[in-house]
């Protein structure tokens, strides 16, 4: 699947000579980017582009589907990957110039978690978007003990409160309670973890130092992992009881009638942030001008996804709906695109920001985030000792590279393309929000203080604990 563009640079070739007479300079100029020179052509024009089948891969798309890559000056290949650790391990070797990935891997791969690699990301891509799926067996055995609203329908947020006596009853059983999530580092696994634990269900430690990376020491309930277009079929094989993932494919479970979303992570934790767009250290050095303009190109996208009330929202859909992006059917993708969500089937609830492009500040790389991430590979294990609140900080800034999107950003509003009250007021910014307090257990998160966040939890690793 080849998808290429064509460059102002090779545009502004082309014109001279015989087409000269035709077709004035000045009025090619009109439509290249204004300040071309000052940001500086791309040093590297041909880019090969990875993504997982998930609707939040959609400003990958939409840059390439509405030309802004195009008028960045980039030939641009996109391409789907089998899984995230394929998708990595071609970023990491350069089969793949970037790709959409998940928040935790350049983390992980910096700081030497897995596979060592200085993996930075110039561009937050959403926020929210997933969502945990219960079995129907599981959901009738949980359902009568819900509390009910007028319609009889379950109040929302649903508390993993409610599964623990089940996942008991398993475990007294000796039946080991199996649920799924897409990869060890993924924000799946972290909001699965922070869901049942929060409800009393230890989700189990990593413990790599013994060499132990299952997940699933001292664990109530057994997490693995399964790739996102996977999770329907692997639950109704009745291989996994439930799981964490992102669209479509919790909705894609209500279709098949095989399953049930209970929650929504925006009901785990409003506004979370979800994927990165992540390159390595070393291509942003080598390719600096290209850095920018293909972040130039995904600021636009998230733009255009989220602009006049999400009114794109269906053509996105569209988009997303064929075989070489997500390749699910349009209903399915467009229940949660389109600003509403179903749990139980007929269910459907207004959820205008279940998926979150831009606004909210959605794709600035805050520090803050990066370290919420952090602290779940600290709490969980997968960092096995303490670090002091400065490694946090350091390593939040090594890999979001806040500057770059700033830079791009700023390029944008000089031009016209962006207005500067949609953004961070760039003087001022920290990179740290506001401590946050809407998580499903009241917990507040303070970003500039992760081991004292660390160590609010009932469950997890405290201060001066290695397994």
């Amino acid at each position: 699947m080849q998808f290429k563009t064509v460059t102002w640079k090779k545009c502004i070739t082309k014109v001279k000579g015989a087409l000269v007479a035709s077709l004035s300079v000045g009025a090619l100029m009109v439509s290249a980017p204004a300040s071309a020179e000052k940001l500086g052509w791309p040093e590297k024009e041909e880019l090969k582009f990875g993504f997982i089948k998930l609707t939040d891969m959609a400003p990958i798309a939409i840059a390439y589907e509405n030309g802004y890559f195009e008028e960045e000056g980039l030939y641009v290949t996109i391409e789907a990957q089998a899984n995230w650790k394929v998708l990595l391990d071609g970023v990491i070797d350069g089969r793949l110039d970037g790709a959409h990935m998940l928040a935790g891997q350049p983390l992980a791969a910096t700081i030497g978690y897995g596979t060592k690699a200085h993996i930075i990301t110039p561009f937050s891509m959403d926020l929210n978007g997933n969502g945990i799926t219960l079995s129907n067996d599981i959901w009738k055995q949980m359902k009568p003990s819900l509390p009910k609203m007028a319609d009889g329908k379950p109040v929302h947020p649903i508390k993993a409160d409610y599964l623990k006596p089940i996942v008991e009853k398993y475990k007294d059983q000796g039946k080991p309670f199996n649920m799924g999530m897409v990869f060890p580092v993924s924000t799946h696994n972290y909001e699965l973890r922070y869901w049942l634990a929060a409800g009393g269900i230890h989700p189990g430690y990593y413990a790599p130092h013994k060499g132990d990376v299952s997940g699933q020491i001292d664990a109530d309930a057994l997490l693995s992992v399964t790739p996102p277009p996977q999770m329907p079929a692997t639950l109704e094989a009745g291989t996994i009881y439930g799981y964490c993932v992102g669209e479509p494919w919790n909705q894609q479970a209500v279709f098949k009638g095989i399953g049930v979303p209970v929650i929504t992570d925006y009901e785990i934790w409003k506004n979370n942030p979800e994927k990165v767009f992540g390159i390595t250290a070393e291509f942003a050095k080598k390719y600096p001008n290209t850095t920018v303009r293909l972040t130039r190109a995904l600021i636009r996208a998230a733009m255009w996804l989220d602009e006049n009330n999400n009114a794109n929202r269906p053509a996105a859909v569209k988009i997303l709906s064929q075989s070489n992006y997500v390749g699910a059917d349009y209903d399915v993708i467009a229940n949660s695109m389109t600003g509403t969500f179903e749990y139980e089937k007929g269910d459907k609830r207004e959820v205008p920001d279940f998926n979150v492009f831009f606004r909210y500040n959605a794709t600035y790389p805050f520090y803050s985030d990066a370290i919420w991430y952090l602290t779940q590979m600290r709490r969980w294990g997968q960092i096995s000792e303490d670090k002091s609140d400065d490694w946090y900080k350091d390593v939040a800034k090594k890999v979001y590279r806040s500057d770059i999107y700033t830079k791009a950003a700023k390029s944008l509003i000089a031009e016209g393309k962006a207005k500067a009250a949609d953004f961070p007021d760039f003087a001022t910014e920290t990179g740290f929000k506001p401590p946050q307090s809407e998580f499903i257990d009241n917990v507040t998160f303070d970003g500039s203080k992760p081991n004292e966040y660390i160590d609010k939890f009932k469950i997890g690793l405290k201060s001066g604990v290695k397994l």
